[in-house]
């Protein structure tokens, strides 16, 4: 039985306090994250921080919708000192079925890391409560080995049954700047994984409400490659499942600060942080760890019957099998993470320079010769890898390599006659490369006929018509206006030479070429390799050099 006319009082051993609660808990994040656990656990439904810095003396006001506390409440659970709220009672969920954050009974300490004076204000049932706490006060009486006995300020004073809750106010808050509620809100959803059922709101002075969001935990971030657990993961899904792991991972386009303290994934148990970001391996040597963030709840660790959560809640104790089980599963998480964005990364860098540049990588590596490919695609992979290079100095780069590597780079590579490559380009493209030869020789006999006037029907006439070596002598000639150097003439024996080459030539790729074949044999060529790519674009060169004479020769006749 209860006895309404008791005092409230602390109990503790002496050194609790100093080493649990001060040392513990010593900037705000904390210290507001152990209250808002406990509204939780009061099944609240939403909690609101009001920081007031517009006067000499900051205070922080901390005010829930939960159940609230009765006087018993409050000596027996509130102030009592290492708790265990989940082994006394026997079940660890709420009335409305919310999984218990509490279980040491440790973090009410928390207020005196940051604030000399704690006021409570609570109320349950149609009563109200209030007390307050000074740290001074009970680090007296822990010296002097006495129970602390806080100060009643109103005990079960009648209220309204509609109103309940708790509202713990910290007074004398050791802080020397003002406070910024963007900021603690971002410090906040790293501790939470907040849901439509329990908010969390931060007033600052007479400024609007700042929600604490899940978005915040990596805003700022410039993502690139994400992934929903288990869903996208490949490797570790059946354990994933089997224990109940869900979260979301990220891969940012440049490394993440170090002195973000993000880098690593968190872990988190009942919606609250219970291990700070880590890799969980000693190595850490592949540069992808700089890049990784994200989150995973591992509510079943909370199940275990070893105690593995940390009393402050920043790192897990792996010694267990359980815990070594799922840090051995972690890590092939993290190996397959790192495949899986190595492959998604330079499938979206390269996507991001077809962007760019509108260089379709994959159809050009396909266009090719294997020898040339292989090392061609080795170095533009490298450099769309290479995550220390900007994507506008990759996109550079690769367009330069195009520039000097296109498509049917052995057809590029010689310089062809423009008129050449028009009408042979796409048979070569397309490997019929005695059709591409015979396509430029005809365009040839064309041109010759076209600038010589000559009209004879077959084109080796016509070549020894236009170039006759012999008197009187050829219609075109591809030596005259030339002089050397220094303004005087070639020796004519020089001239001679080159006119009487240009002649055979000319009959030379006509006869010995295109007229000897009929084409019904020039699959066979092809099949049988004795006309090959190779054949092809030398007798495209010789061609080439023909046209451009052709296109500086002067009719003498």
């Amino acid at each position: 039985m209860n006895d309404q006319n008791q005092d409230l009082k602390m109990t503790f051993d002496p050194m609790t306090i100093e080493h649990l609660g001060v040392r513990m808990y010593s900037t705000l994040p904390p210290v507001l994250a152990e209250l808002i656990a406990n509204s939780a656990d009061a099944d609240a439904s939403h909690v609101t921080i009001r920081l007031d810095d517009l006067k000499k003396e900051k205070e922080i006001i901390v005010e829930d919708n939960g159940d609230g506390m009765s006087l018993a409440d409050l000596n027996e659970k509130f102030l009592r000192i290492g708790r265990n709220r989940r082994e006394e009672e026997k079940k660890d969920v709420t009335i409305k079925g919310r999984k218990v954050i509490g279980k040491k009974g440790l973090g009410k300490l928390s207020f005196f890391g940051i604030a000399g004076e704690i006021e409570v204000m609570t109320r349950k049932d149609g009563l109200k409560n209030m007390f307050v706490m000074r740290w001074e006060d009970i680090k007296r009486a822990g010296q002097e080995h006495k129970d602390y006995v806080p100060t009643l300020l109103q005990k079960e004073v009648t209220c309204d049954p509609k109103d309940h809750g708790t509202t713990i106010t910290l007074r004398d808050v050791q802080r020397e700047g003002g406070f910024t509620p963007k900021n603690l809100a971002i410090s906040l959803s790293k501790i939470f994984i907040v849901d439509p059922a329990f908010t969390i709101s931060i007033e600052h002075n007479s400024d609007d409400p700042v929600p604490v969001e899940n978005s915040q935990k990596y805003e700022g971030l410039d993502r690139e490659v994400e992934w929903d657990v288990p869903a996208d993961i490949g490797d570790a899904v059946e354990y994933l499942r089997k224990n109940g792991i869900a979260g979301h991972l990220i891969a940012t386009k440049k490394p993440i600060p170090p002195n973000t303290n993000m880098r690593g994934i968190t872990l988190f148990s009942r919606k609250k942080l219970v291990n700070n970001p880590e890799y969980f391996s000693d190595s850490m040597s592949s540069h992808f760890y700089s890049y990784l963030t994200g989150w995973l709840e591992v509510d079943f660790i909370d199940d275990l019957p070893e105690d593995v959560i940390a009393t402050d809640r920043q790192s897990l104790n792996w010694g267990y099998p359980a815990m070594a089980e799922l840090r051995d599963n972690l890590r092939a998480i993290l190996n397959w993470l790192e495949r899986n964005w190595r492959t998604k990364r330079e499938s979206e860098r390269r996507k991001k320079i077809t962007e760019v540049t509108g260089i379709n990588t994959d159809e050009w590596f396909s266009k090719l010769p294997e020898d040339v490919r292989r090392d061609v695609e080795g170095v533009v992979k490298e450099l769309v890898s290479d995550s220390e290079l900007a994507s506008e100095v990759t996109a550079t780069a690769v367009r330069r390599i195009h520039t000097l590597v296109p498509e049917f780079p052995r057809y590029h590579w010689r310089h062809l006659h423009p008129k050449v490559q028009q009408v042979s380009k796409i048979y070569y493209e397309n490997k019929d490369y005695y059709t591409a030869f015979l396509e430029a020789a005809k365009t040839y006999a064309d041109a010759v006929r076209a600038k010589s006037g000559v009209t004879q029907p077959n084109d080796g006439p016509t070549m020894e018509e236009a170039f006759k070596f012999n008197p009187p002598g050829p219609i075109l000639s591809v030596t005259d206006g030339y002089k050397k150097s220094d303004g005087t003439d070639f020796p004519e024996r020089t001239l001679s030479n080159i006119r009487r080459a240009h002649h055979l030539f000319s009959v030379g790729v006509i006869c010995g070429g295109r007229n000897v074949v009929d084409h019904t044999q020039i699959e066979e060529l092809r099949n049988t390799g004795l006309f090959t790519e190779s054949d092809c674009l030398d007798a495209l060169s010789l061609l080439s050099h023909l046209f451009w004479r052709l296109d500086h020769s002067v009719k003498v006749r």
